[in-house]
């Protein structure tokens, strides 16, 4: 299905809510299945949170959890440290192809037993539930976040816990951080001194609500919007000063390209700054904060702003090579793009190609991240049902703030 996007005022005013963060929901979703008195409020309403909450409540054997890599992730461990429970974790021709082997080797280490069901280091997996001894392993540091989370979240279950160290310089350690930060939330012990964390064996916590703060990368989209706009004030709910997620380094990113924002009560505010005299170039290291390149470098090109962004390596394994795609569908768009392995170079000049049909390649981020480019030309999104991965109210979101959304 695709989407027919315009919006005739380029003047945005509108207060929205926006599902919980899918990173928050599926790491307490898996906390609630070792820790049943845990209740969960405000859980992202996205595919990958269905499907977690689907696999860990299933009976089948198979556990298909398509296009969700944290669920693939998560779910590859606690499996394996279920107890007398055989498992076939599988997913997308896409999960398919995203390695998956440097998680493995390090829960067989701590005595897992997982099997490949086709292609050696990718799933489906093959996973025999057992009690596992746990203790000591080491993790590249520069992997997906995803892997190391996915330990740290089951290590309260292993019989001596967990003593992760992480080698060379860490990834996204905001995701790291997070994880580590719910797990005291909700009542465990957690320790990161230096290059090594450490979780004890734990098996009770006291009952306890979890509220879910609303999703910072969902936010992204209506930092593009506010800036890409002519005027703009736009109120998300439901946010806090307090983060723990690393996207809310949006607020000084969208600074630099005239969107004021803050936190009121609960309500995220975003402003587009009059007058504002944008840079000529915007550099940053998004290590940190990869999953909003995407968002950032298409806003920039709508603003006729060069940008550099490094730190991005680990979008070569995403739902798509997320800066191929970039360069393609930018470059469709009349852009001068260049990428590598860690790097994305956009050139200042604008040469808009009007009604250009962008291709999404399975990818969420896609969609939502070209879609505010309306606010300066119409364009069509194809296969745009892709944002239920995270946001499935986008579309509708838009329309409530005067976009033209047509099927097509």
């Amino acid at each position: 299905m695709q989407r027919l996007i315009s919006h005739s005022t380029k003047r945005v005013h509108a207060t929205l809510d926006i599902t919980g963060s899918k990173s928050e929901t599926n790491r307490l979703l898996l906390l609630q299945a070792l820790f049943p008195q845990l209740v969960i409020e405000n859980a992202s309403n996205s595919d990958d949170s269905v499907a977690m909450k689907k696999a860990l409540n299933s009976e089948d054997r198979v556990k298909d959890i398509h296009h969700a890599g944290t669920a693939m992730r998560f779910l590859t461990a606690y499996f394996a440290a279920n107890r007398s429970k055989e498992v076939e974790l599988t997913g997308s021709a896409r999960m398919q192809e995203r390695p998956i082997a440097l998680l493995v080797d390090a829960l067989r280490a701590l005595g897992a037993d997982i099997e490949y069901a086709k292609k050696d280091g990718y799933p489906p997996l093959i996973i025999q539930g057992k009690s596992l001894k746990g203790g000591k392993v080491s993790l590249p540091a520069n992997v997906s976040s995803q892997y190391i989370s996915a330990l740290l979240l089951s290590a309260p279950s292993f019989e001596q816990g967990l003593q992760l160290t992480l080698e060379g310089a860490i990834t996204s350690l905001p995701y790291i951080k997070m994880t580590l930060a719910l797990l005291e939330r909700i009542g465990l012990t957690a320790s990161f001194d230096g290059q090594t964390i450490t979780v004890p064996p734990q098996t009770q916590v006291p009952p306890q609500h979890q509220i879910v703060e609303s999703d910072w990368s969902s936010a992204s989209y209506w930092f593009s919007i506010a800036a890409l706009s002519r005027t703009a004030e736009i109120r998300l709910n439901s946010y806090y000063k307090e983060s723990l997620q690393g996207d809310a380094v949006l607020m000084k990113i969208f600074r630099q390209l005239g969107v004021e924002s803050s936190i009121e009560g609960h309500q995220l505010v975003l402003k587009k700054i009059s007058d504002f005299q944008l840079p000529s170039t915007l550099t940053l290291d998004l290590i940190e904060a990869p999953d909003i390149a995407q968002t950032i470098a298409v806003a920039c090109y709508g603003l006729g702003v060069e940008c550099r962004l490094h730190g991005l390596h680990t979008l070569k394994i995403k739902e798509t090579d997320r800066l191929i795609a970039l360069e393609n569908e930018l470059g469709k768009l009349g852009a001068t793009i260049e990428v590598d392995e860690n790097s994305l170079w956009l050139s200042p000049k604008q040469n808009f190609q009007a009604n250009q049909s962008i291709d999404t390649y399975n990818d969420h981020r896609m969609a939502m991240a070209f879609a505010p480019l309306a606010l300066r030309i119409p364009l069509t999104i194809n296969d745009a049902e892709v944002v239920s991965k995270s946001y499935p109210g986008f579309w509708e979101d838009l329309q409530k703030s005067d976009f033209q959304v047509f099927e097509k």
